[in-house]
């Protein structure tokens, strides 16, 4: 572990509250396989407190994102968030570009002590964005809430999902983000689960590539930058800063930058936990192989002992390329992506086209296609 970095077999970087499934849109790559109707079984009030309570015994500042389906679909969002940030919790959320994020909403959200509101946006123009959420009006309302959130002193991040309908379309969003005055851009890499197993991932090479452009975006823009589901960002950065160091003959190579380190290195299970509307623990919302239940465990027991999570932050565990990987400390593979091509979340991530030196094992994807070798 690098000196100053989150212990993450201690306590989650992220843990995220999925609060409900019920959701008014029907996004293309959603994970829930939203509904338009709550769960008869989501945790309550009561029960939502309790966990909110465990998720403090993790330690002063733990993030908490609570997410959906469409949050906001609760009417005791409020409440929690005041409870949680009189925790000690930094209480964030991820609604839906719909007309529920009203002005007065978010103003109640920032008065209850909402530190950060993240919305999605997966295309630069109405056009494009609201074909992939499958709502007309949502690139507007989702500009919209960004101001409101703005007026109301609300830092926004954006999320945007990288596939084949979208991958065009990043360079425009930077732009935007800078526009509007974005202070994070999450970048996720799709996972094929719930609706997003009938979106078309981009190739491995494709994805390297997308990665070493990111990076030169974290470098140029006044707005933070991290992956989601993509921990081989971590690889491509080290490699585009040994490149550059080479060539200026200057420095040391041994470690990436800490935003590099502290926003991309967890994987499922390490440093990301994931608490489902049922109150089921995921190691992430991708990856949904359940450790326990917090109506009858502590989320920080689970997250600390289960065998589950144990295993997950043990990359010797880990098998095929991503097990023989010289880069398998830093990176990991996305676990959830593992899980769900192969079933088995120890398995190699099939979007990271990295093989390393020696190994002659199978590769999880085409053989035939071009792969990346050595440093």
């Amino acid at each position: 572990m690098h000196p100053g970095t989150l212990d993450t077999a201690d306590r989650p970087l992220v843990l995220i509250w999925e609060l409900t499934q019920a959701c008014g849109l029907a996004c293309d790559h959603c994970r829930a396989d939203a509904q338009l109707d709550r769960h008869p079984d989501e945790l309550s009030t009561t029960d939502g407190k309790r966990l909110l309570e465990d998720a403090a015994a993790f330690g002063e500042g733990q993030l908490v994102v609570l997410s959906g389906g469409d949050p906001l679909v609760r009417d005791d969002v409020e409440e929690l968030i005041a409870y949680g940030d009189e925790l000690g919790l930094r209480m964030t959320i991820t609604p839906s570009g719909t007309q529920s994020l009203t002005a007065d909403r978010i103003r109640g959200l920032a008065d209850a002590g909402l530190k950060r509101m993240a919305v999605s946006l997966d295309g630069a123009s109405p056009e494009t964005h609201d074909a992939f959420r499958g709502e007309d009006g949502s690139f507007a309302e989702t500009i919209r809430a960004v101001e409101d959130a703005k007026a109301a002193g609300l830092p926004v991040q954006v999320n945007t999902t990288v596939c084949r309908q979208t991958v065009g379309e990043l360079p425009d969003i930077r732009s935007l983000l800078r526009e509007i005055g974005a202070v994070m851009w999450s970048v996720f890499f799709l996972v094929p689960v719930g609706r997003g197993a009938i979106l078309e991932p981009i190739d491995p090479d494709e994805a390297d590539a997308v990665m070493a452009w990111l990076d030169e975006v974290s470098d140029e823009e006044p707005f933070g930058l991290k992956t989601t589901e993509a921990p081989q960002y971590r690889r491509v950065s080290m490699q585009r800063q040994r490149r550059e160091r080479d060539r200026q003959r200057d420095g040391d190579d041994s470690r990436p930058n800490d935003g590099v380190r502290r926003r991309t290195g967890i994987i499922a299970g390490d440093g990301f936990a994931f608490v489902s509307h049922t109150g089921e623990v995921f190691p992430s919302g991708f990856l949904p192989k359940s450790a326990g239940n917090v109506l009858e465990t502590p989320v920080t027991e689970i997250y600390r002992e289960s065998s589950l999570f144990e295993s997950l932050r043990d990359r010797d565990q880990l098998t095929g390329k991503c097990g023989a990987c010289q880069y398998r400390t830093v990176c990991g593979g996305s676990r959830s992506r593992a899980f769900a091509h192969a079933g088995d979340p120890r398995a190699s991530d099939p979007l990271c086209p990295f093989v390393p030196d020696g190994y002659d094992g199978p590769l999880p994807w085409n053989t035939s296609e071009t792969v990346s070798t050595g440093d």
